[in-house]
């Protein structure tokens, strides 16, 4: 991945878009960050065979939304990088599920005061074990629809998870 030095650590290189999903310009993340700008992304929803959804608490040190639950692996997609590409990356690196099926579900905008985001959802099935080696998660389990519902009613969520929980569970 192309990236710039930033503070002994690479700052990878995002593409800043349009209302309509063109790039603008190639930014470091950083500035992504710092300025709020609008970006891709893409969001995975894992599902079991028992209709169970994979949930993950994120780690402390994330850049945005430390320590919140996420009903949805994913994150930031690299300048040049496809949706897809960044969905199986993300599937990947975040816990630990490789070589599956993608089901592109719907693309939608998430804004608030932190992130500005052009969002693919993916749905993902799944049976075998999950890990989270690269410490972006710090603990993940399996729940039942309802036990999502009464989740996201008392736990802590990310707002964009939250908002694809909302329309995702209606379809379920």
């Amino acid at each position: 991945m192309v990236g710039t030095l930033l503070m002994g650590s690479v700052d990878e290189l995002v593409d800043h878009v349009d209302d309509d999903d063109n790039v603008i310009e190639v930014v470091p993340r950083s500035r992504v960050r710092r300025e709020n700008l609008l970006h891709r992304s893409v969001g995975i929803v894992v599902l079991n065979s028992a209709g169970e959804i994979l949930i993950h608490r994120r780690a402390e040190d994330k850049d945005v939304w430390p320590g919140q639950w996420d009903m949805a692996a994913g994150g930031v997609v690299a300048s040049g990088e496809s949706y897809e590409d960044a969905a199986r990356r993300e599937l990947s690196e975040e816990v630990g599920i490789s070589g599956v099926p993608l089901v592109h579900v719907r693309d939608g905008r998430f804004a608030d005061d932190r992130v500005k985001a052009m969002v693919r959802f993916f749905l993902a099935r799944w049976d075998g074990q999950v890990h989270f080696d690269d410490g972006e998660v710090v603990e993940a389990m399996w729940v039942t629809v309802e036990e999502l519902r009464a989740r996201l009613d008392r736990d802590t969520f990310v707002p964009d998870s939250r908002t694809v929980a909302s329309e995702f569970l209606d379809g379920l």
